[in-house]
């Protein structure tokens, strides 16, 4: 009783926003819920929320307190989650908006306290800059370890895997990234979470709306390069959602194109270093990658890197453009 009085307190003071201060709003009950969620990653693609991952993520949450994390905006999906879940305890939105916000013991408490945590769209590089190596990604890992289920949508989506696309000068378009993957909008971040399931991956978002097929295989190849390390690629389209179990099951649901699984090195061999396997600063990129195109309703074997229903072909960069195997030459 004491504990949640503190806190409760704490977060009244948080409202008054200043640098030093998250804002807090908090809808349901003010006292903690002590329960035992489920582990899970939902990775949301954007565009328009599916009721289904939240109501995923709310069954994983067991009742408890849910957490929505973002560096700007509203409330607004405390009144959505309410309405959708209403078994849970509390829903909470964190508007965490500088690195000594990311400090403040209402921040920490909060994320200690979720039985779930979802990572709202906006700006990627704001998380980087305001997030990163404080008391924040350090809580989401630790609830990651313990149980909570994590998921994140467009901007929290692209944050979630070991390697992130930063955002850091502004968005890249796959035609720069494909004409130079050494463009200074070519940003990635590496560590800002450590989430299991999710070690060499790197995610994208919007994927075939925005068309970024070439900056998602871009991104590959400077990962290639820089860490020499093979690393998987998904971009999920809007509307779209993989639901990512423990086990490795992982499934395709919402109404968009699903997801595209692609790896770096599909089609050939490892190459020597920079300047000797088609990836230089100021030059086209010159790089392979298969892909498996998963459509909603299938199933991933995440583990394993593959999807038994996925449509598979292949596609080379060249002269910064993209080239398909497939039948018609589309690359989605």
């Amino acid at each position: 009783m004491i504990r949640a009085l503190i806190f409760l307190l704490l977060s009244l003071f948080a409202f008054s926003q200043t640098d030093s201060t998250t804002q807090y709003i908090r809808a349901g009950n003010q006292a903690d819920a002590v329960r035992k969620p489920q582990p899970g990653i939902g990775l949301m693609g954007g565009g328009k929320d599916q009721d289904e991952a939240f109501q995923w993520m709310c069954r994983k949450a067991n009742g408890g307190d849910f957490v929505v994390l973002r560096a700007t905006g509203t409330d607004a999906y405390n009144p959505y989650l309410r309405k959708l879940c209403p078994e849970l305890n509390s829903v909470s939105t964190l508007i965490v908006h500088s690195r000594e916000a990311a400090s403040d013991p209402v921040t920490r408490q909060a994320l200690r306290d979720a039985e779930a945590i979802f990572i709202a769209g906006g700006d990627q590089s704001n998380y980087v800059k305001f997030w990163a190596g404080t008391a924040v990604t350090e809580e989401i890992e630790a609830a990651a370890k313990r149980g909570v289920p994590i998921g994140g949508t467009s901007a929290g989506l692209a944050v979630l895997g070991e390697y992130a696309y930063s955002a850091m000068n502004d968005t890249v378009q796959s035609v720069e990234a494909l004409a130079n993957p050494f463009h200074e909008r070519v940003t990635i971040e590496h560590n800002f979470l450590r989430l299991p399931g999710l070690e060499n991956v790197i995610t994208d978002s919007h994927f075939a709306k925005r068309d970024r097929m070439g900056r998602l295989i871009a991104f590959l190849a400077r990962i290639d390069e820089d860490a020499n390390t093979e690393v998987h690629g998904i971009g999920i389209d809007e509307r779209s959602v993989v639901l990512l179990e423990p086990d490795g099951k992982a499934k395709v649901i919402g109404e968009g194109e699903g997801a595209y699984m692609l790896s770096g090195t599909g089609i050939q061999p490892r190459r020597p270093p920079v300047g000797h396997h088609g990836i230089e600063p100021g030059k086209p990129l010159d790089f392979g990658t298969s892909v498996q195109h998963v459509s909603v309703g299938k199933v991933i074997d995440w583990k394993n890197w593959t999807a038994p229903e996925a449509e598979r072909y292949r596609l080379t960069a060249a002269g910064g453009k993209l080239t398909s195997t497939k039948p018609d030459g589309r690359i989605y």
